[in-house]
């Protein structure tokens, strides 16, 4: 039988558009999926939350995401500070294997696994906001990101595509930078921009992944203007840690006979010489605490509140364009903090801490053709588990060199599936960094108990000692001691009950599983000689 040239020129075409058609089927039939982050946004200043807060009613909209979807109660981080959380949340592992230990780290363009594995499932790829990777983020189709921590007004944001220079203002400074100086607050910037990518720059003929990342709430707590009398008469509660610390905290946290106590740890009054929330918030030095304390916490919440307030109100923005569009039910929707914040317990501000307010996520999910309305879990989830957890709603496959899990099966009903992980393993790495103080630690976290180890040591440094007037004092060596909490009891982790004899066996069960979790994510010290002696010369303490 003969064919002419004509024949296989009309196959062909007839095979390719079968082909096309097909695959625009099949991708339309995939869920958008829309993933919405904030930078210390913590889980005290939401209302779903129910913590102090609760009644001021802080989020409105996003809280729409829990009342219509699910909220997880224990989702945590696994290094609570921006740069290492973003790497884990974009690789899938943890710190020592992505290598991105500390704000100094750096994410390659290679690495940025969760955008390739995405790409490849059909999804066009775009994030729109803070980054802080370093690195551009080159493995999305699109990108327009705020250089480093950006600025809270007149942001500066780079375009993928874009070459030309221009003379910028950024954190108070002329530079000449390849991008565009934007006007207004970053918050609404931010969401303008990514409303302009859903209504006019993406490929409708696929579903989207859109990593949206506002730059608020994180210090200084910049707001916009609109907000300025919003809770202005209104008097913010108190926790009574800010006050009272009982017996939280160790020689690691406070020093021997308390000595470190006005070097470790931002606060929020006179405690910390170096750093406290007073002196951002202009309060007059002459007040004692704890009036001063007062005045300072009072300032610092309205402040941050309100940048919550510009938070939740762009989330609307986008919801209505979802909804406009008809699209809100065809994407999942997740909103998140990078972290977690402290917000006066135990005098601290900032994050770092291993402790709850500052390694607790918000993590809420919101797709009803799979998501009962209403849904809560206590199932453990950490930052490693998300993109395992995306890829797996895309339709993907789980990659190997992933070491989280996803967590898909548990958005369904908030029911664990049977081996899911009862605990979760957390490390700081930046030792007495930034003024802030904090010692470095690790530990691990289970749905009742909490066990760190504090053991005081740069893993840069050699150790020894430092003046303690030094705005990083990294090469400052802090005593190495254990935390115990019995979180079932002690919710607020109020009582330090590692010398405890009752909990011995529970103590001792706990190292060996803190010792198994560090060996099989890699997270031991071979490498850092000093530190790993310190940990031997105190395990048993």
């Amino acid at each position: 039988m003969k064919y002419n040239s004509q024949f296989f020129v009309t196959l062909i075409l007839l095979l390719f558009t079968t082909s096309t058609c097909f695959s625009q089927v099949v991708n339309k039939n995939k869920p958008n999926i829309l993933y919405i982050m904030s930078d210390d946004h913590t889980s005290q200043a939401f209302g779903v939350y129910g913590s102090r807060l609760a009644k001021l009613n802080p989020t409105p909209t996003i809280d729409r995401l829990a009342h219509e979807g699910i909220l997880f109660e224990n989702a945590f981080c696994t290094n609570s500070i921006c740069t290492p959380s973003r790497a884990c949340i974009m690789t899938g592992q943890y710190s020592q294997t992505n290598g991105v230990l500390d704000l100094s780290g750096k994410l390659a363009p290679e690495n940025q696994y969760l955008a390739y594995e995405m790409k490849e499932l059909g999804y066009q790829t775009a994030v729109v906001g803070k980054w802080h990777l370093k690195n551009r983020p080159d493995a999305f189709d699109y990108y327009n990101v705020l250089y480093d921590q950006g600025d809270y007004f007149n942001p500066v944001l780079v375009e993928k595509g874009m070459t030309k220079e221009i003379d910028a203002i950024t954190h108070g400074r002329k530079k000449r930078l390849i991008g565009k100086q934007y006007e207004g607050h970053s918050s609404y910037v931010i969401a303008d921009l990514c409303l302009e990518w859903l209504k006019n720059k993406r490929d409708k003929s696929k579903p989207f992944f859109l990593m949206h990342h506002f730059k608020a709430p994180h210090d200084m707590f910049e707001f916009n203007p609109k907000y300025k009398d919003y809770l202005e008469d209104v008097e913010i509660p108190e926790p009574a840690s800010l006050y009272y610390n009982a017996n939280n905290g160790s020689v690691g946290t406070y020093g021997e006979n308390h000595s470190l106590l006005d070097t470790i740890g931002s606060s929020v009054g006179h405690r910390n010489y170096t750093r406290d929330m007073g002196k951002h918030m202009k309060i007059d030095p002459n007040n004692p605490d704890p009036e001063y304390k007062h005045l300072a916490y009072q300032e610092y919440l309205k402040r941050y509140l309100r940048c919550v307030k510009g938070v939740d109100d762009n989330v609307k923005r986008i919801f209505n364009y979802l909804e406009k569009e008809g699209l809100m039910n065809n994407t999942i929707i997740i909103y998140t903090g990078d972290q977690g914040f402290m917000l006066g317990e135990h005098d601290y501000i900032d994050k770092r801490w291993m402790y709850e307010e500052s390694m607790r996520m918000p993590f809420l999910v919101r797709y009803p053709k799979m998501i009962e309305a209403g849904t809560r879990t206590d199932a453990i989830i950490n930052n490693t588990d998300f993109a395992p957890t995306i890829i797996d709603l895309a339709g993907g496959k789980v990659p190997d060199y992933m070491q989280g899990h996803s967590f898909k099966n548990i958005l369904k009903n908030g029911e664990e599936p049977e081996g899911w992980q009862q605990s979760t393993y957390y490390r700081y790495w930046m030792h007495m960094a930034h003024a802030h103080a904090n010692p470095a630690h690790f530990g691990i976290r289970t749905k009742r108990y909490k066990l760190i180890f504090f053991y005081g040591l740069d893993y840069l440094k050699r150790g020894g000692k430092a003046p303690l007037n030094r705005w990083s004092i990294t090469e400052f060596q802090t005593p190495a001691a254990w935390e115990f909490y019995d979180l079932e009891k002690d919710p607020f982790e109020m009582d330090n009950r590692y010398d405890d004899a009752a909990y011995d066996l529970v103590i001792k069960k706990l190292k060996v599983e803190l010792e198994t979790r560090r060996g099989k994510l890699n997270e031991e010290d071979g490498k850092y000689p000093l530190i790993q002696k310190v940990i031997e010369e105190n395990w048993n303490k």
